[in-house]
């Protein structure tokens, strides 16, 4: 069954739950043994524009005996509606019932989506603790780039793929189609043991956690079947990317054909955990991407693209692709690169782009000193980006957005003054070419140490040092008529304790839910007191998780997840930054030994 047109018809944006979309797959429900409902946990409009659920969702539906299905949070007027009215969290194709599926799969892209998944659950009829679903309930399993620290929601998910999915799934739904064969159902006690034992596998019910003076100690396996280290997984090569995405019928966040042109960045910045993570650099063929746009556009009619990567001018053909893109499709089809490292290149790059309209440009230099750029080991010289402003200006670009990050490991007062002066020369390079002064936005973000980076020793800086600089960056730039935007403090506070969190913060991740946390990374939804509420009746210090100097010889809460880079690796790195000393790329200056070396490099 579908949602009733009467109710769908007192909520906003409909569409976003009476499925239908082209190309969405819609298989025999009877017929298929092995049943997945896939979900990133936000609004349909951002649920839709992940990559991770888009590939699951084709290769789960490339075997003959599964279906994939797809269903997002509801926004609150439609959550209000199914309590209101009682009825369960349903598909989009089928339109069942989340609790008649095999398994719930939910990407993790970002800490602020954790008390969705509560709520998705609950509106789903399913108890949020693992511990209280026994076999009548999905197998709940999660993967994505958050879930490099799963412990702080180990406590609500079955089952973690730790890595790339398009490695581990096969032998995963081997298994649970091994499992619902013999049995009928996927009977948990056992199918857990057994999941245990692929690589990349994470089964948080089968290790103990102990902790000393409050500070976690260690998390050892309960059963042989379960490892001490759950190694990431990786694809020596990027499989075929999906070619028939499911077109939506209202607008969602990313409009537009996608293909991933490579996986992995070799830049090496200190705070970046995608960076580090999704190591190492893999390139698609350029023949196999002009094949992917050909398919996508004629599967979806999108008459835009965009070429996606961690740093989409690095493609090793970047320019011969254009080149071919244009040559084949000139203004019928419009490109977009959505993560460049700004510079000459760069902007010559995006100016022979089909289809770019000359609004706006984005720099993110992400320090004002060329200091701190070192520490964070994103060095760009200031004529550089000076001489590429200038550039941009002279190409007909009328504005420029500058991002910047306070709170970064070492900052001063005056690293954050020098962003003032260096906002003044970009503005000065378009004055030099029109007598219309551009327009010049600058976003502030708060530095959050990341788990498995370079970073996560480092303390967070204390809420009152960058409410300081944002008073003195906001009188430094009111006479300079730049518009900026800053985030608020408290909300970079709770993610650092999430991110950085162990177990004990998945209580109070329920208890914030409980009292209504929900859509947590929407500003109008945002609740800090809540959280503040949760956090003390918990027991918890959120300055102890995010604002403590840890040291390196202290156990994290994400030890067990190997992601490849090795400890030595972020350590000697941690050293670097506190010197301010660069680490080359290695694509350009050979390997830094990060221990991905040999098969993967």
């Amino acid at each position: 069954m579908h949602y009733p047109d009467q109710l769908l018809y007192q909520v906003t944006k409909p569409a976003r739950y009476s499925g239908g979309e082209w190309n969405a797959v819609r298989k025999d429900w009877e017929r298929t043994p092995l049943k997945f409902v896939l979900s990133y946990p936000d609004v349909y409009e951002i649920g839709m524009s992940n990559m991770a659920v888009g590939i699951l969702y084709e290769q789960i539906n490339a075997f003959p005996k599964c279906l994939a299905e797809r269903v997002f949070t509801p926004w609150t007027d439609m959550m209000q509606m199914l309590r209101a009215n009682k009825l369960p969290l349903l598909s989009l194709e089928s339109g069942r019932s989340l609790a008649e599926f095999d398994v719930i799969g939910f990407s993790l892209g970002y800490e602020f989506t954790f008390t969705n998944i509560l709520s998705m659950l609950d509106l789903a009829g399913l108890p949020v603790w693992s511990r209280e679903r026994d076999d009548s309930y999905p197998l709940v399993i999660a993967g994505g780039n958050a879930a490099l620290n799963p412990e702080p929601v180990a406590d609500f998910i079955d089952l973690f793929v730790i890595g790339e999915a398009e490695e581990l799934m096969p032998s995963l739904i081997a298994l649970l189609q091994q499992f619902k064969q013999a049995h009928g159902r996927l009977n948990k006690t056992l199918l857990l043991r057994e999941a245990a034992k692929l690589p990349g596998v994470y089964v948080p019910s089968l290790y103990d956690v102990t902790y000393a003076d409050g500070y976690y100690q260690v998390l050892v396996p309960s059963v042989p079947e379960a490892s001490a280290r759950i190694r990431r997984q990786l694809v020596s090569k990027l499989p075929p990317p999906p070619v028939k995405p499911v077109v939506p019928y209202i607008e969602v966040v990313h409009d537009r054909g996608a293909v991933e042109i490579a996986r992995g960045c070799s830049h090496g910045c200190r705070f970046c955990n995608a960076g580090m993570v999704y190591r190492p650099v893999r390139e698609r063929p350029r023949e196999e991407i002009m094949q992917a746009i050909a398919a996508i556009t004629e599967n979806s009619g999108y008459d835009e693209v965009s070429l996606v990567s961690l740093s989409s001018g690095d493609y090793s053909q970047i320019d011969t692709l254009v080149a071919d893109i244009n040559t084949k499709y000139g203004t019928k089809l419009a490109l977009s690169l959505p993560s460049l490292h700004i510079d000459a290149h760069a902007i010559k790059l995006v100016d022979n782009l089909p289809g770019r309209r000359k609004s706006g440009l984005t720099f993110a230099p992400e320090a004002g000193s060329a200091r701190l750029q070192r520490v964070i080991n994103k060095h760009i010289p200031e004529e550089n980006l000076l001489a590429t402003a200038a550039l941009a200006f002279e190409r007909g670009w009328t504005a420029l957005k500058l991002y910047f990050m306070l709170g970064l490991p070492t900052e001063s007062d005056e690293d954050a003054e020098n962003i003032i002066e260096l906002v003044r020369k970009v503005k000065a390079q378009g004055s030099k070419v029109s007598k219309r002064a551009p327009q010049i936005r600058l976003t502030l973000s708060t530095f959050v140490p990341k788990p498995h980076t370079p970073f996560q020793w480092v303390a967070q800086e204390k809420t009152e040092n960058i409410s300081r600089r944002h008073e003195l960056l906001k009188r430094g730039l009111a006479k300079r008529d730049v518009k900026f935007s800053w985030q608020d403090t408290r909300v970079s506070l709770l993610e650092s304790v999430i991110s950085r969190g162990d177990r004990k913060i998945g209580r109070v991740i329920y208890r914030a839910w409980r009292m209504g946390a929900c859509f947590d990374g929407w500003s109008e939804y945002f609740n800090f007191e809540l959280w503040h509420k949760a956090m003390q009746e918990e027991g918890i210090d959120p300055h102890w998780y995010a604002c403590r100097e840890r040291p390196l010889d202290e156990i994290m809460p994400w030890a067990h997840i190997d992601t490849g880079v090795s400890a030595e690796f972020l350590k000697n790195e941690y050293s670097h930054a506190m010197n301010a000393v660069l680490t080359p790329d290695c694509r350009a200056s050979g390997c830094n030994i990060c221990g991905l070396e040999g098969q993967w490099c």
